[in-house]
C-alpha cells in the first residue's frame, strides 16, 4: 500500500483511509477508525474494483466522498486514471462499532464519476479545494493541470480550465498541493526538480523554484498559518522550507533522512510540528519552531508576571526557540510512502509503509504540554 489520507470532513472521530496496491486481487480501501480511549483500531473494507491505488484524497465537505488515482490496463498499455467515489451511507461517519464478521461485510464503492483524462495522460494526484464545498478539484496528469467542477451530487465532472507545462526535459508532475490561503486561488506543483506556484483563476504560473532539490521533488505542503510558507521534500534526502515571495534560497533545510523523502506534512494546528516519511523506513517528527507562526513560543501577558519574572521573561522572549528533531519512529521495516496527521486530533498521526503496515502514533506528551502550556 502507498495511499493514505485522513477523512478530512470528519473532525470528531479519528479516521484514516488506506488504498491497497495489489496486482493479484481486487484492490480495496480500508477505513481505519481509531478509538483513542481504548487504543483500539477498527477496520472496514470497501472494494475498489479497479486497479492498484496510487493516490487517495477525501472531500473537505462531504464525509462520504473521495477520489482515487489508480492503474487501468487496456490492451497492452497501463494508464493511471482518476475517479470520484462515494462510500456506503452507514460507513460515512467515523464510528467505533466493529463489524461482527468483516469477511462477509465487504461492500463496494459507488462510482460517482471519472475524471476523464484519456487526452491528458497519467494522473499523478487529485486535490480538493481545501475550504470549498467539495465541488472543485484539481488533478495533475502528466504535464497538465486540470481544474474540474463537480456537478449534480458529484455525478458529473466538467473540465473548467487547464494549463500545461511547456519546455524541455521531464515534464511530468509528481505531486501538488492546494494552498489554504489567498482565498484558495493558488496551488503548488512539483515536477522533476522544480516547484511551481499557479493561480487557479488565470491558470498562470506565479512563481518557480528551479532546482528546489538536487533530485526529484516528491511532495509539498503549505504551512496552514503562514501564507507564503511551503515545504518540499525529495530524492536528495532533504526537506526544504520556502518563502514563496523569495525563491532563490530555502529558509531552512532539514537533512535527517538517509534516503528519498516521500512525504512532508505540516500539523494543521501547530505549524512548528513537521512529519516526514522516507524510504529509509523511518518517520521523523521535527519541531521547526523558528519558522513557525510562534517562533518565540507562547506569549505571556505582562499582568501575569512579577517584576523579577518580568525581566527574566523579556530576556527569554528575545531568543527564538531552537529547531530540533523531536522523535524518530522506526516501527516500519519497509519504505514509508505516506504520513498524515489526523483531522480530528492534532496530536495524532498515521504512517504507511509499502508492506501494508499502518502505524498510528502520538506526539510525545511532554512536547504536547510544552506547546500548550
Amino acid at each position: 500500500a502507498r495511499a493514505l489520507t485522513p477523512q478530512t470532513a470528519e473532525t470528531d472521530a479519528i479516521r484514516f483511509l488506506v488504498g491497497t496496491q495489489s496486482l493479484r486481487y481486487d484492490n480495496q480501501i480500508h477505513i481505519i477508525d481509531f478509538d483513542d480511549e481504548n487504543n483500539i483500531i477498527n477496520k472496514n473494507v470497501l472494494l475498489h474494483q479497479v486497479g492498484e491505488i496510487w493516490h487517495i484524497s477525501t472531500s473537505p465537505a462531504d464525509k462520504g466522498v473521495l477520489a482515487t488515482c489508480y492503474n487501468k490496463t487496456s490492451d497492452t498499455k497501463v494508464m493511471t486514471c482518476a475517479a470520484v467515489w462515494r462510500m456506503p451511507k452507514e460507513l460515512e461517519s467515523g464510528s467505533h462499532e466493529s463489524p461482527d464478521d468483516s469477511s462477509s461485510n465487504t461492500q463496494t464503492l459507488e462510482l460517482l464519476c471519472h475524471l476523464d483524462n484519456t487526452a491528458h495522460g497519467n494522473m499523478a494526484c487529485v486535490m480538493w479545494e481545501p475550504m470549498g464545498d467539495g465541488k472543485k478539484i484539481i488533478s495533475l496528469a502528466d504535464n497538465n493541470i486540470l481544474l474540474w467542477d463537480l456537478q449534480e451530487s458529484s455525478a458529473k465532472a466538467v473540465l473548467s480550465s487547464s494549463a500545461a507545462l511547456e519546455g524541455k526535459g521531464q515534464l511530468k508532475f509528481t505531486s501538488g498541493r492546494w494552498s489554504p490561503h489567498h482565498n484558495c486561488t493558488q496551488i503548488a506543483t512539483a515536477n522533476d526538480t522544480t516547484v511551481r506556484g499557479w493561480d487557479t483563476r488565470s491558470m498562470r504560473q506565479i512563481y518557480c523554484i528551479e532546482n528546489a532539490h538536487g533530485q526529484l521533488v516528491r511532495d509539498l505542503d503549505f504551512n496552514p498559518n503562514k501564507q507564503y510558507y511551503l515545504a518540499s521534500c525529495g530524492d536528495d534526502c532533504k526537506v526544504k522550507f520556502w518563502d514563496t515571495r523569495n525563491v532563490t534560497e530555502p529558509v531552512k533545510t532539514l537533512e535527517e533522512h538517509s534516503h528519498w523523502v516521500w512525504n512532508v506534512r505540516y500539523n494543521h494546528s501547530h505549524d512548528q510540528l513537521i512529519l516526514t516519511g522516507s524510504s529509509d523506513s523511518r518517520v521523523i517528527l521535527s519541531n521547526m519552531v523558528s519558522i513557525s507562526s510562534e517562533p518565540f513560543g507562547h506569549m505571556v501577558d505582562d499582568d501575569e508576571l512579577s517584576d523579577q519574572e518580568d525581566q527574566h521573561q523579556e530576556e527569554k522572549i528575545k531568543e527564538p526557540l531552537q529547531d530540533s528533531v523531536i522523535a524518530t519512529y522506526e516501527e516500519h521495516e519497509d519504505s514509508v510512502y505516506a504520513v498524515e496527521w489526523s483531522s480530528a486530533d492534532p496530536w495524532l498521526f498515521a504512517s504507511l509503509s509499502y508492506d501494508g503496515r499502518l502505524v498510528i502514533n502520538r506526539v510525545p506528551r511532554a512536547l504536547k504540554y510544552h506547546i500548550l502550556l
